[in-house]
């Protein structure tokens, strides 16, 4: 019974000392007292010096955030520029050059107390590394809602007196997991408008007085990666006039995972009728996918499931000619590569297009491409494919893959136009 009492008033103060309001107990009085705080200001970016960027994301969403990285450089050609990223997309942006550092930042602590372990975390980050660099400038360019990243926590405890994100009212979901968030910013957008994640980030550019000349995507790889890549395919037979499509079967949730079986017969259709090598590419916890299409499909199958890094990914994908694969990281990272794709979504044509499945905010950006959706929601989805499984992403058929893989490859190779053109009906 005492037990019991005594856990009430805890838990409570567990959730409290996670929340903005605690946040702004702790921090106000440091901010007032050594003078770091413009709340109100109009941003001046002739006055800064020092940059921080935090993008916690997922793979994709780092990938989107290279065309907002190489304008605020371009912006502020002079400034320090810090970048916080989590430990597994580091190897992604290891080699930006628009960025002076790259920092790490864990925020996978689970169980009861993790909400308050991620706060406990992002102190701790700033007071080892943040505010010896004394930031002007903190930016946090996520329009979705910040509910596990902590983002804009570290945002806040960076102390720098200027700190700009998306407010917590953009989108429902987001006013409900962000309730009070806005109060950690000294400046917030408020554009509500449904568009795509590269065109958010870049209006963060926008909002701070900068201007936008270059929208596209970018990779930052090695020589080293280059010479890996060279060395992979070599190894496999195969060569530079051979025609090379990346497949991706994995996805971050199995609704948006189009069934095995689907690719094993594509990639066995491929490899008859335009002699394709088929490159599987995917990460940990993905292995059995890439050894089934191998096994299934045969020699002509390279197998990279879990055995490169992002960087050797990336460099895998400049050298193929097509992309075929779910709505996950990979498919970013081949846009950013130039190589066309073709993206077989689980979000229905008529769902909601702000939805974080939606093409409209996530699908390939500045390449050549095809996205195949369900027509509809299949019940009981309704605004989006809400199933644990794969579900409404069912409906799309291997025949309508193949239907927007011919163009896309005509454009990709042009000595396969004939081909294309004499067997399109």
């Amino acid at each position: 019974m005492i037990l019991s009492l005594i856990k009430v008033p805890i838990d409570w103060l567990l959730s409290w000392l996670a929340t903005p309001r605690a946040a702004r107990v702790v921090g106000e009085p440091f901010f007032w007292l050594t003078g770091m705080r413009r709340k109100g200001q109009k941003i001046d970016l002739s006055q800064v010096k020092r940059v921080l960027v935090v993008r916690l994301d997922e793979i994709g969403d780092v990938v989107l955030t290279t065309p907002f990285l190489r304008e605020l450089r371009r912006n502020l050609p002079n400034a320090w520029v810090t970048l916080v990223v989590k430990p597994q997309v580091y190897n992604l942006v290891e080699l930006c050059p628009y960025v002076n550092e790259v920092l790490t930042y864990d925020w996978g602590e689970k169980g009861r107390s993790g909400e308050l372990r991620r706060h406990v975390g992002a102190i701790k980050l700033a007071a080892q590394h943040l505010w010896k660099r004394k930031f002007d400038l903190a930016v946090l360019p996520r329009w979705d809602a910040d509910h596990y990243y902590h983002g804009t926590f570290l945002v806040y405890f960076s102390g720098a007196p200027w700190r700009v994100g998306y407010s917590e009212g953009v989108i429902s979901h987001k006013r409900r997991l962000n309730g009070g968030y806005d109060r950690l910013f000294t400046h917030v957008l408020n554009d509500s408008t449904v568009k795509h994640e590269v065109e958010h980030n870049l209006d963060v550019i926008r909002f701070l007085g900068g201007q936008v000349q270059d929208e596209r995507l970018e990779l930052w790889l090695s020589e080293e990666d280059e010479t890996f890549t060279e060395q992979m395919l070599k190894s496999h037979g195969v060569g530079p006039d051979n025609l090379l499509i990346a497949f991706a079967p994995g996805a971050g949730v199995p609704k948006r995972m189009w069934p095995l079986g689907n690719f094993i017969e594509l990639g066995t259709w491929l490899k008859s009728q335009y002699a394709a090598h088929l490159v599987v590419v995917g990460g940990r916890g993905e292995e059995r996918l890439g050894r089934e299409l191998q096994q299934k499909i045969g020699d002509t199958v390279i197998n990279a499931v879990a055995q490169t890094t992002l960087r050797q990914t990336s460099a895998l994908l400049k050298r193929c000619h097509l992309y075929v694969g779910n709505d996950a990281g990979p498919m970013h990272l081949a846009a950013a590569a130039g190589i066309p794709v073709v993206e077989i979504s689980c979000h229905p044509l008529d769902g909601s297009p702000s939805h974080p499945n939606s093409p409209v905010r996530f699908g390939p950006w500045g390449v050549p491409h095809i996205v195949l959706q369900p027509e509809k929601a299949i019940a009981p989805c309704s605004k989006a494919c809400n199933a644990t499984q794969a579900h409404c992403i069912l409906s799309i058929t291997v025949g309508q893959v193949k239907e927007a893989i011919m163009p896309l490859l005509s454009q990709s190779r042009p000595v396969l136009q004939r081909w294309v053109s004499k067997h399109a009906d």
